[in-house]
């Protein structure tokens, strides 16, 4: 069995004066795909979030190979990225949005990873690239954000309900792309999804969350 990547331990997260999380105990394991489903309001991108290292909890502990992530949240957002629901485009074209991380990473190789990227979420690059982001349809730029994400080749990938507006065309590609990062990058991804049978088909195990708290796991 893989080592775990993340602990969480005694996690809780409070929003307006009121506990939205509470999760005692947590691991997830490095090359591992965990889907995470749940109604509306469960806690879900707030575990999102602080697996991201955009917000800190308000109690408890989150390590991350093995070590506490206070006071490294920074150099941790370079390894680890989150994929919102409705993703912003850069106004400039496919190419430039799906480079922008790589040269502010400055990254080797930029063309290479950028055309593997496209590539990877079924965008033929030599179509593609040059396109400006009003002329892409909402699964396309959808597909766009996730390549821009899988560029740099992260080492955590945090997928908030990236299906929740694509066709099926469009949504088995994001299958077969989240697959991919994890089978050629050794990616390990966490996705929340409505979509309990897109889950099933990608994901090694699914986690249920209700009332901030996780509740069942299948898988």
């Amino acid at each position: 069995m893989n080592a775990p990547l993340y602990r969480l331990h005694g996690l809780v997260q409070i929003h307006g004066g009121r506990p939205v999380l509470d999760i005692p105990e947590m691991q997830l394991a490095k090359g591992a795909i965990v889907g995470i489903t749940g109604p509306n309001g469960s806690g879900k991108t707030t575990l999102l979030r602080l697996l991201a290292f955009l917000d800190r909890p308000a109690g408890g502990e989150i390590a991350f190979e093995g070590r506490p992530c206070l006071g490294r949240e920074g150099e941790l957002r370079r390894r680890v990225t989150l994929l919102v629901q409705s993703p912003f485009l850069l106004r400039r074209s496919v190419r430039g949005n799906v480079a922008y991380g790589l040269k502010i990473r400055k990254a080797d190789n930029i063309r290479e990873k950028t055309d593997r990227a496209l590539a990877a979420v079924g965008l033929d690059p030599a179509r593609f690239a040059d396109r400006a982001r009003h002329e892409l349809s909402g699964g396309e730029a959808q597909r766009v954000a996730l390549a821009a994400r899988l560029a740099f080749e992260p080492t955590v990938l945090l997928l908030d309900e990236p299906t929740a507006s694509l066709d099926g065309v469009s949504a088995d590609l994001v299958r077969k792309a989240a697959l991919d990062a994890r089978d050629r990058l050794g990616t390990t991804l966490v996705v929340v999804s409505h979509d309990i049978h897109w889950l099933a088909e990608v994901c090694d195990t699914v986690l249920a969350m209700d009332n901030g708290r996780i509740i069942n796991q299948a898988g």
